[in-house]
């Protein structure tokens, strides 16, 4: 969806009331709900370029082996919910985080207990014609809940750095992020016995 690279991620997923103490205490209030306008840079740090998710790829839904995944037949389904993101400047390189929170619903069909979200951030330079600056692919797992119908999950991509844009470039600069199945590891295969 967004390019071929895949990596590994800072992660914290769980269910519990401290789902985004990671989250908070990396960012602070310096987060923001889907269609919400970004907080304003502060005085020390660099341009950082706004987040957005990928048009189709904000939802993410599960159905049973070789069933569309839609109603009996729905595992489950995550979804974002919030971003935020920081950038500082360092040997002529900026340095940015990305941080996503989200939920997963439990479906008819029964989700499993532990399931893996694969995300992608792409840091594109917008305009007549886009540009990839910088693409990394993450999956990380979530425990789902036993007891309610839906998860909370959090994540902060880190190691996330690019050259200083020249003059005004870093105004068309835009992190897309999103759901990314086709980042997702393969199952390991179950060896059948020979008879």
């Amino acid at each position: 969806m967004f390019g071929n690279s895949n990596a590994s991620a800072d992660t914290s997923a769980a269910s519990s009331p401290s789902i985004g103490s990671r989250f908070s205490q990396i960012f602070g209030s310096r987060s923001q709900a889907l269609g919400e306008a970004p907080p304003p840079p502060e005085d020390n740090e660099p341009t950082c370029p706004p987040v957005s998710v990928r048009f189709g790829a904000s939802t993410l839904a599960v159905g049973l082996p070789g069933k569309p995944a839609s109603g009996l037949d729905l595992r489950y389904q995550a979804s974002i919910l919030r971003t935020a993101r920081d950038c500082t400047l360092s040997g002529g390189q900026i340095h940015a985080r990305v941080g996503i929170q989200g939920r997963i619903i439990a479906g008819a069909a029964g989700a499993p207990p532990t399931v893996d979200i694969p995300m992608r951030v792409a840091l594109m330079q917008e305009g007549v014609t886009s540009k990839v600056i910088f693409t990394k692919a993450v999956q990380t797992p979530v425990a789902l809940a036993t007891d309610v119908s839906y998860t909370d999950f959090s994540m902060v991509i880190e190691d996330i750095a690019y050259p200083v844009p020249k003059g005004d470039e870093g105004d068309n600069y835009i992190f897309y992020i999103g759901f990314d199945p086709a980042a997702q590891k393969p199952a390991p295969r179950t060896r059948g016995r020979k008879h």
